[in-house]
């Protein structure tokens, strides 16, 4: 049986929603190159079987290996790191708001770079987004937190994948616009993988193996086969089969589920300044990616304001 491209698209979202308690459930028992690489190792070997069943295996050409090299550095070494490393010390509600903001700062380098007209309601927006992120870490207090705290540099180096991912999206364009996304991928995270390795190796990753329980294993499991592999066939597969806004519109359920989720498996509290921020950062969001005339978004650039997770 086929599942519609709205039953694979939300289960993408879900998956990816719950993502971060997975990783901050394992931070628990491991360190966080023993969490990429096992993460990264898993959903690259689901990812290479579908596009080899599919038939849309194709080999880089030589142009195409240096950029999904560069794609792979940015994408998982460096964004994992980030993540990962700043999941240590704030929460799984914190981390999913902040990376709600992905799509602020993919508005602000098409502005910069790429010389794309941001409307007065698109500015506002960002102004909204970036308030609400204030509201979030924060606590609601009308000031900045104090950096010399643990969990400000978490929400700091969470916040900062943001930007990052937005880069990533913004130089992955050009391959997107002649491989099937699945394709490209599957081979920026093959090659980010691979990256991963002499980190893995140089803190003896595997000797953590010992000290992973049954629900750590279990975490791993879910970022890697479902995170990190039949989300993204689930996400490319609703863009296939539908308008890239249409599908576009299920991303503002993501940090709800984060915080459904947290909240729930976690018991991460959900206060009201954090409801409150979060709600100021989606509308603020909205406003950035609201059409303004014109045509339908391209799946490329659905693609570059999908998840980072």
């Amino acid at each position: 049986m086929r599942l519609p491209w709205q039953v694979k698209t939300l289960v993408a979202i879900l998956v990816w929603g719950a993502s971060f308690i997975a990783t901050k459930t394992a931070l628990r028992e491991v360190g966080p190159f023993t969490i990429i690489t096992l993460r990264f190792g898993m959903g690259v070997a689901v990812l290479l079987g579908t596009v080899a069943a599919r038939g849309q295996m194709r080999r880089p050409t030589r142009r195409e290996w240096a950029l999904f090299a560069l794609l792979g550095f940015q994408g998982v070494l460096v964004h994992q790191m980030l993540q990962v490393t700043g999941l240590r010390f704030t929460s799984a509600t914190n981390t999913g708001w902040m990376v709600a903001l992905m799509p602020v700062f993919t508005a602000l380098l098409a502005r910069a770079f790429l010389r794309e007209h941001l409307s007065a309601a698109q500015i506002g927006g960002i102004a909204l987004a970036f308030g609400g992120a204030l509201v979030v870490v924060s606590h609601g207090l009308p000031r900045l937190p104090p950096l010399h705290t643990a969990a400000t540099w978490g929400d700091l180096l969470v916040f900062l994948s943001a930007p990052n991912w937005a880069v990533f999206s913004v130089l992955s364009k050009p391959a997107l616009r002649t491989r099937p996304a699945a394709l490209v991928m599957t081979w920026v995270l093959l090659l980010g993988w691979l990256m991963t390795l002499p980190f893995f190796a140089a803190t003896h990753g595997w000797q953590d193996f010992a000290a992973l329980s049954a629900r750590g294993w279990g975490a791993i499991l879910f970022l890697g086969f479902l995170c990190s592999g039949a989300a993204y066939i689930f996400w490319y597969d609703g863009l296939v089969a539908a308008d890239a806004s249409r599908v576009a519109a299920f991303l503002y359920l993501e940090p709800l589920v984060t915080v459904a989720v947290a909240g729930w498996l976690l018991h991460e509290a959900v206060t009201p300044a954090t409801l409150c921020g979060g709600a100021i950062i989606l509308i603020g969001v909205w406003l950035v990616q609201r059409p303004v005339g014109g045509p339908p978004l391209r799946p490329e650039r659905v693609v570059s304001t999908g998840t980072s997770a």
